[in-house]
């Protein structure tokens, strides 16, 4: 079952065994750019990708992402990062180096609904989700069976009001031994403790409708229908400890009208969400988003 992602696997690790990534923001002034890409050839890296913005060229904050090849990225990183240093300080850059290789660990966290969850599993056994899913998450037993055929492990962790500070010890513990780095809320519908984000700063995507604030909570497409709304969609954002208002990684719409009841809107808004989820993590996933307070600069 796994051959054919396996495959993918071993043809992405060493297509791009040379390949890594630069992620800078700080203040915009001239120079920048040119600092960067005159170091990055001394040290023999040809770029193959580079995007940059500014929010303002007169004291704004710019943002670079550069993706490079270089001979021996792996060996010479921490060497290639010491040198860099004084260019970085001398421009305030807040900035990460990260290997085109170095696939992250993620962790599902899944209810009831399978929609987004199975979206998720099939990009990642047709090879086109790079990333380690290390474990799924749930307050329910009903997924176990779908997961576990594809080899991975399923922890059910119930979660009621009074339990809820234990359970997510529970979950912390498992996130810590499966060296999780990005958490995915697949319509996990159990809202995070600050105490358990403020773990996972800026690691924690979630998904969901994008009626709000007009329709928070039960009842949405029933609520949108009776309002005769002309859009419906979903919103994949970051988790903070401001319920659904983290910053937007990715968005999109469809139309609908009188003709639409609330089962044809829910069947093209479980659509809609498994499409942006999965994009929106890509985007973490090849470290193409970048967090400025609550708003994010993705570089598709």
């Amino acid at each position: 079952m796994h051959t054919f992602r396996e495959h993918r696997w071993q043809s992405f690790l060493q297509n791009y065994e040379n390949r890594a990534r630069l992620l800078i923001s700080c203040p915009d002034k001239p120079g920048i750019v040119a600092s960067v890409t005159s170091f990055l050839y001394e040290q023999g890296a040809n770029i193959v990708e580079s995007s940059q913005y500014s929010t303002d060229p007169e004291g704004g904050t710019f943002f670079l992402r550069i993706e490079f090849d270089c001979p021996n990225i792996a060996l010479r990183k921490q060497e290639i990062e010491s040198a860099f240093q004084p260019i970085a300080e001398s421009f305030h850059m807040d900035w990460r180096l990260r290997l085109h290789n170095d696939v992250k660990r993620i962790a599902i966290f899944v209810s009831k609904a399978e929609h987004c969850l199975l979206e998720l599993l099939w990009q990642w056994q047709a090879g086109e989700l790079i990333a380690d899913i290390a474990l799924v998450i749930s307050n329910h037993e009903h997924l176990r069976s779908t997961v576990e055929s594809v080899g991975i492990p399923y922890f059910h962790i119930p979660v009621t009001k009074e339990t809820k500070a234990e359970a997510e010890q529970k979950q912390i513990e498992l996130l810590k031994k499966y060296e999780v780095d990005t958490i995915v809320l697949a319509r996990y519908m159990q809202i995070l403790s600050p105490a358990f984000v403020a773990e996972f700063p800026g690691r924690i995507i979630n998904i969901h409708h994008s009626f709000l604030p007009a329709f928070i909570g039960a009842r949405p497409y029933e609520r949108a229908y009776e309002r005769g709304v002309k859009l419906i969609g979903a919103t994949s954002h970051y988790v903070t400890d401001d319920l659904d208002e983290g910053p937007i990684i990715e968005q999109d719409v469809a139309r609908v009208d009188h003709r639409h009841h609330p089962d044809d809107l829910k069947r093209m808004g479980r659509i809609i969400e498994k499409t942006v989820l999965a994009r929106a993590l890509k985007w973490h996933l090849e470290d193409r988003v970048i967090i400025h307070g609550n708003k994010t600069i993705v570089f598709y």
